[in-house]
Order: structure tokens, then sequence, then C-alpha cells
């Protein structure tokens, strides 16, 4: 089998990412922030909260049962907001006069059922064999996990350039580098690929909102001297990388105000930027005992673990559950031809070394923690600034010396 990306000698991809204040990413980080403040108050909190918002309002709804304490949803939402930095009244949205609604109702009994006491303990035959089959999954569906060598973190550079931009033109707006800035906005990176390694940078977008007695040259001015040179590799951009800054030519109306916003609308750039496939569902606001955050955890870190330990350049791995099975469905690898060895003796190393039941999952992460928030903008895989548990490939050792004996 041939691929495009791999047999041509120039490939443009392209990913995006968003600010902190883009009005999606505002609702993903209201969804997580709820998350982990019921988590703290108990571990085994069962959490689906979703968030939309527009000018002036935000609509907090889902589902929630927690054996224990008490969350102050509407605080939450709004420091949530303030951190982002919507405290001004002249934004047109902030924490301190938009309208908070609250509608959250227990979870599912038919859901928690099959959750906390799997098919497989609910069987005539009883085939759970230990405690961690009893835990069903939260839901059905399939998962992806996807790792590559094209940067360090083991991440597409595509997306990884463009959270870093994002990132920083937060971090200059905050630090008062560049005060003209507002919360949202967002960057875009296309690489040209040359039989499937990185060439060189062939176009930037940054889209950012700002005060509105700017001129569109000090703006471009200040992007380009402290964010764009101070990201970019200086080995990927030449003379002929072309950049548009602000191509609206004016984003003074930006966040809630001019775009309503939704959790999980931006499951792509959370994950990968397109480059591998999704399936299930959004991450922020959900307990770990969902498989559509927990397993695409995992499947991220048996991917990532499978490129660290030289087995492949290039790994997807996809899992499949039915809710209330402890068991997975499936589990697939495809490494576009990378493979160093046998895709089949791939998929035996990833049985023989991780356990992906849901209960294993969680244990094995330890997710039952707060650790949520601060995955809610700049992409939930390959976070060097971030001590995540999905991210460690202690495994890629032993691996890589059990292969080589």
């Amino acid at each position: 089998m041939t691929f495009s990306f791999t047999e041509s000698e120039s490939y443009l991809y392209t990913s995006e990412s968003v600010t902190e204040g883009h009005p999606d990413k505002l609702c993903d980080q209201i969804s997580d922030a709820i998350l982990d403040a019921f988590i703290s108050q108990d571990p085994n909190a069962r959490v689906a909260c979703e968030v939309s918002t527009t000018t002036g309002l935000i609509v907090v709804i889902g589902e929630v049962t927690i054996n224990k304490g008490y969350v102050d949803v509407p605080e939450i939402v709004r420091n949530t907001i303030k951190k982002i930095g919507y405290t001004n009244p002249e934004f047109g949205f902030d924490y301190e006069s938009t309208g908070v609604l609250v509608s959250i109702d227990k979870q599912s009994e038919d859901i928690a059922g099959g959750v906390d006491v799997s098919l497989e303990a609910r069987s005539q035959e009883n085939t759970a064999t230990d405690p961690l089959d009893t835990l069903g999954a939260g839901d059905q569906g399939m998962m992806v996990g996807f790792a590559c060598n094209e940067t360090p973190e083991l991440m597409p550079l595509s997306i990884s350039l463009a959270h870093k931009l994002c990132k920083k033109m937060s971090d200059v707006r905050k630090n008062g580098d560049v005060p003209f800035l507002r919360p949202d906005g967002k960057a875009q990176v296309t690489i040209e690929y040359s039989r499937g390694k990185p060439k060189r940078v062939h176009t930037v977008v940054l889209s950012t909102q700002h005060d509105p007695d700017v001129s569109q040259d000090k703006i471009e001015t200040a992007l380009f001297e402290k964010v764009v040179n101070e990201v970019l590799p200086k080995t990927l951009i030449d003379d002929d990388t072309i950049y548009h800054i602000n191509p609206s030519g004016r984003f003074v109306i930006g966040g809630p105000v001019g775009d309503a916003g939704l959790t999980g609308r931006k499951i792509i750039v959370d994950t990968y930027g397109g480059v591998a496939r999704h399936g299930g569902g959004a991450f922020s606001g959900k307990d770990p005992t969902k498989v559509d955050r927990s397993a695409a955890y995992a499947a991220r870190q048996v991917a990532k673990t499978i490129v660290a330990a030289n087995l492949a350049d290039r790994a997807e791995i996809q899992l499949s559950y039915a809710i209330g099975v402890s068991k997975p469905i499936s589990i697939s690898v495809e490494t576009f031809g990378t493979n160093k060895i046998p895709d089949e003796q791939i998929i035996d190393v990833v049985n023989r070394h991780f356990d992906l039941r849901p209960g294993a999952i969680i244990n094995d992460l330890n997710l039952k923690r707060p650790i949520y928030s601060q995955t809610a903008a700049y992409g939930h895989f390959g976070r060097s600034d971030l001590d995540l548990p999905w991210e460690n490939i202690d495994k890629a050792k032993i691996i890589m010396d059990e292969i080589l004996n």
C-alpha cells in the first residue's frame, strides 16, 4: 500500500489551534474546571458537564452524581472566565456581569448500573475474574490515539506549532508584552512535507482579537517580533514562507460576543490537528469512566510508546468499547508502512504490555484526580509543559529490550 503523504515530493498539511479566549475553548475550560471541583470533593464522582455561551450568558447543563461535598458552580464559572482574561466590560463580555444558568441532574440510573457492575460481572457465568473486570465502559464507541516522530513530544508538527503560537499569543497578552491583545485568537500552520518528512513551514495564519484603536501595522509588527520569531524554528522558515496576520483586517468583536461557544466543538484542536482519525466523543467535562476520554488517553500512551520504542515512525491506535462491558471490543494498529516489525507483532506487544479495560486505565494513569483543567486549552497530548500520565513512555525501553532479545 502506498500513501501520497510518504510518496509525494511536496505534500501540504494544515492544522489549527485556538487561544483560551476562544468561545469554544472557554466552554471546555469551564467544563473541566467544574469536573475538577467535583473530583476534588469525591474522586468517584460521575460527571458529564456541558457548557454553552453567547453574549452575556453562560449555560451549564449535564449530569452529576456525587456522594460527598459541594461545588459552587456559578463561582467556578466566573473564576474561570476571569482567569482567561475577560475582565473588562469594554470587551462586551466579562466575568462579573455575565449571566450564569445551571441545570444539572444526576447520572442516569440505567447508565450507572452498567458502569458500576459490568456485563462480565452481571452474566450468569460471571467472567469477572478480578476487581478491574467489574467496571464497565461508560459508553460505546471507538477511540483513537496517535504518535509520530516529527517532534520531540512525538506529535504532528503542524498542530504542535499551532498550539505553541496560540499559547505564546496568550502569554504576551497576559504578561503585558503586547497589551492591546484581547483573549480570543487562532493560529493555523501549513507544513510542506517531502516523502513523509517535514521540509518547511509553508504558511502561517494568525488571528487575534485586539483593542479598537490599534493599527494593522502595529499588530503585525508585534506578532512577528513577540510570537512568530519566538516560536517558529529558523530551520523551517524561509523567504517563501507565507504569513497572514489578522487577514480579516479587524478583530475587535470576539469571544462569546462574536461567536457562540460550546463544549467539545474543538476536539480536532484537542487531539492531533486532523492528522489522525477521531472516534467517540469529546473530552472536557467528562469523568474518567467515560471512555471517550480515558481510553483516548490510553490510546495516546500506546501509540507514543510504539513510536518511542522505534517499532514504527507513525502509529495510530483504535480501541472500541461497548457500554457496560469491561474488555475492549477491538484493538487495531495502523503504522502507515513505517513499521520496523510486523503490525501483528506490534498488536501482540500492545496486548501484553497495556491493560485497556476502563478500570485498569483509570488505575494505571491515576485518573481520579483534578488534573483536567490544565488540558482544556492548547491540547491534551504532547504537552511537555505539563506532567500528564498518558504522556509517560517508561514502557518503551522495556519493549525495546524485549524486541532486541
